[in-house]
C-alpha cells in the first residue's frame, strides 16, 4: 500500500502542476491589471540628477552629437503622408507575399495562408536625426536614426486539415541606426543603381504576438525576444549589408561592352567646292552618345578621290543605340552618312561603301544629288562575358578594359576631369583644364564665370607600356569670355605620379592646386590593361 500511495501522490502532483501551469498561463494572459496609471509629466528643470541620467539615452541624436542634423521637416512629411504610405506599403506587401506563400504552402500541406488584417497603424516612425557623409566617389551615404513605436495590426490566418489558426502582431517597437548608401550615382532617374543598408548597432525590437487570441510575448522569459534582435543583427550588422538593386548598373552607367575599329580607306567622286574645281577633304568621325570629341583624318589637298587608310578605335557602351556618324568636309560639309552599330556582325570586318548625303532626312530632295562615296572597313569587337564580369573594382566602380589592339604589355590610361573648387582669377574666372602627357595636349570644355566648375570630361591615352615612371601635368586656365584687355590667366596646376595609378588600377582624389590659395581639382585616373 505504501508504494501505491506514493505512486498516486506523484501522479497527483504531476497533474496538479500541469493543470496549475495551464490555468495560470491563461489567467496571466487574459486578465490584465486595471490599476494602470498615466505617467506624470514634469518639466526637465524639476527632475533630479538620477532621473536626468536615466533619460539621457532618449535624447535625440542631434542634441548629443553635432554631426547629426535635425530633420523635423521629414517627420512632418511622414506625418502628413503616413495614411497614404500605410495603404501603399500594405498593398505592396500583399502583392509580394502572394507568390512566396503559394510557393511554400504545398510543401507543408497547408490549405491557405492569408492576411485577415494588415495595417501599419496610425503612428508613423520619427527620425531623431540624420548624418550625411561627403565622399569623392559616386555615392551618397546617410545614417538616419529612427524610432517607431507603432500600433500596427497584422493578422495572418493559417488553414490546414479543416482547422484555422490566427497569429496577430501588435504594439511594434523598432529603434535602429541604419547606414543607407546609394551607389553608384548615375545620370538617369532615380539617379542611383543600388541601395545598400547596414545596421551600425544592434537594433531594439519589441512587439506583441497573439496566438489564438492570447499574447504569447507576455509569458515571462519571452518578453524582449532577444533571438529576433540577434538574428537581425547577424544578417545586417555592419559590415554586413542588405543590397537592394534598383536598376542594372551596366545599363545605367553605360558600361563598356566592346570596341569599334574603323579604317577610313578612301573617298571617290567628291563634289567640287572651289572655283578651280578642286577640294581639300578630310573625314570627321563621331560615335553618338560618346563624350569624347570627334576624330579626324588628315587633310588631302586638291583631291576629289583621296585615299587615307587611317585607323581609329572607340569604346562602345550601347551597341543597340549607338551609331557612327561619318562626315566628309572641307570648310563646309561635303556629305555625310551614319552607320548604326546594331547592323554590324560582332567580330566580323565589314567593308562599306556609303553614298554621301546632304542630311539624314530620307525625304530631303537634296539627297537625290550625287555627292560622292566613302569606303570604310568597320569591325565591332564585343568583350567576352568573363571580361565584363571582372571589370569592377572592389567598391563597385567600373574599370574598363583596354582595346584588344593595344600594344602587348601596355594599356589604356583614362583621365576623367570631374570638377574644380574655389578657383580664383584676378580678372576673370572662365576655367578650362589642360592635360599635358608625353608631349600630347588635351583640353576640357570652357565654362564661363564659374569658380566651382564641373566638366566630367574623359580623355584616353593608348600606351605601349605601363607609365610607372611618368608624371602627368594638369593645369587650370582661364580665358576671357570676349576680346578685351586681359589675356589668359593661370589658376593653378598639379603633377600626378602615375605609378600609384598603375599599381592600384584607379585613383579618385581631390588635388590641391599648386600656385592657388584654396583651389582644388577633382581628377579620376584609371589604368586599363589589355
Amino acid at each position: 500500500m505504501g508504494f501505491v500511495s506514493t505512486l498516486l501522490g506523484l501522479c497527483g502532483f504531476g497533474v496538479g502542476i500541469s493543470v496549475g501551469t495551464v490555468v495560470g498561463y491563461f489567467l496571466f494572459i487574459y486578465f490584465q491589471p486595471t490599476d494602470v496609471k498615466d505617467p506624470t509629466i514634469r518639466p526637465l528643470v524639476e527632475q533630479d540628477s538620477k532621473s536626468l541620467q536615466r533619460m539621457l539615452p532618449e535624447i535625440p541624436l542631434w542634441v548629443k552629437n553635432p554631426d547629426f542634423d535635425r530633420v523635423d521637416w521629414l517627420n512632418k512629411f511622414l506625418e502628413s503622408m503616413w495614411p497614404y504610405l500605410d495603404k501603399a506599403i500594405c498593398k505592396t506587401a500583399r502583392e509580394i507575399s502572394k507568390p512566396i506563400i503559394a510557393q511554400h504552402i504545398g510543401k507543408y500541406k497547408i490549405d491557405s495562408v492569408e492576411f485577415e488584417a494588415l495595417t501599419l497603424g496610425s503612428l508613423p516612425p520619427t527620425f531623431q536625426g540624420m548624418k550625411v557623409y561627403m565622399t569623392d566617389e559616386k555615392e551618397l551615404i546617410m545614417e538616419p536614426s529612427f524610432k517607431w513605436a507603432g500600433n500596427p495590426n497584422v493578422i495572418v490566418a493559417v488553414k490546414a486539415f479543416g482547422l484555422k489558426a490566427t497569429v496577430q502582431v501588435v504594439d511594434l517597437q523598432v529603434f535602429a541606426l541604419p547606414r543607407i548608401t546609394l551607389k553608384p550615382l548615375v545620370p538617369c532617374f532615380p539617379c542611383f543603381a543600388n541601395i545598400f543598408v547596414s545596421l551600425m548597432e544592434k537594433p531594439h525590437v519589441d512587439f506583441g504576438l497573439k496566438l489564438l487570441g492570447s499574447d504569447v510575448m507576455s509569458i515571462p522569459g519571452l518578453y524582449r525576444f532577444e533571438t529576433i534582435k540577434e538574428q537581425v543583427a547577424n544578417l545586417y550588422l555592419w559590415p554586413r549589408t542588405l543590397e537592394v538593386p534598383i536598376m542594372d548598373p551596366a545599363k545605367a552607367e553605360r558600361r563598356p561592352v566592346g570596341t569599334l575599329h574603323v579604317k577610313v580607306v578612301r573617298a571617290s567622286k567628291l563634289k567640287k567646292k572651289d572655283l578651280m574645281g578642286k577640294s581639300d577633304p578630310y573625314v570627321k568621325l563621331k560615335l553618338t552618345e560618346d563624350k569624347l570629341p570627334s576624330k579626324k583624318t588628315t587633310v588631302k589637298h586638291s583631291n576629289l578621290n583621296p585615299e587615307w587608310n587611317e585607323e581609329f578605335t572607340w569604346v562602345v557602351r550601347g551597341p543597340e543605340s549607338q551609331a557612327l556618324e561619318v562626315t566628309v568636309g572641307r570648310h563646309d560639309k561635303m556629305g555625310m552618312n551614319v552607320i548604326p552599330l546594331k547592323e554590324l556582325t560582332p567580330d566580323e570586318m565589314k567593308t562599306l561603301t556609303l553614298e554621301l548625303l546632304k542630311t539624314m532626312d530620307p525625304n530631303d530632295p537634296q539627297n537625290d544629288k550625287s555627292r560622292g562615296q566613302i569606303t570604310l572597313e568597320v569591325t565591332y569587337k564585343p568583350f567576352k562575358e568573363e571580361e565584363l564580369a571582372n571589370d569592377l573594382t572592389d567598391d563597385g566602380d567600373i574599370v574598363q578594359k583596354a582595346p584588344p589592339d593595344a600594344p602587348k604589355g601596355g594599356g589604356l590610361l583614362v583621365v576623367i576631369v570631374h570638377q574644380a573648387e574655389d578657383l580664383e582669377g584676378k580678372h576673370h574666372t572662365n576655367p578650362y583644364v589642360r592635360i599635358i602627357f608625353r608631349g600630347e595636349e588635351k583640353k576640357t570644355k570652357h565654362i564661363k564665370k564659374n569658380r566651382d566648375p564641373r566638366w566630367d570630361d574623359e580623355f584616353q591615352f593608348v600606351l605601349e607600356e605601363p607609365p610607372i615612371n611618368d608624371r602627368m601635368h594638369i593645369e587650370v586656365m582661364s580665358k576671357p569670355s570676349s576680346i578685351g584687355l586681359h589675356s589668359k590667366e593661370f589658376l593653378g596646376y598639379v603633377d600626378i605620379n602615375l605609378e600609384d595609378v598603375v599599381r592600384n588600377k584607379r585613383i579618385n582624389e581631390k588635388f590641391h592646386l599648386i600656385d592657388s590659395k584654396n583651389g582644388k581639382l577633382h581628377v579620376e585616373l584609371q589604368w586599363r590593361t589589355s
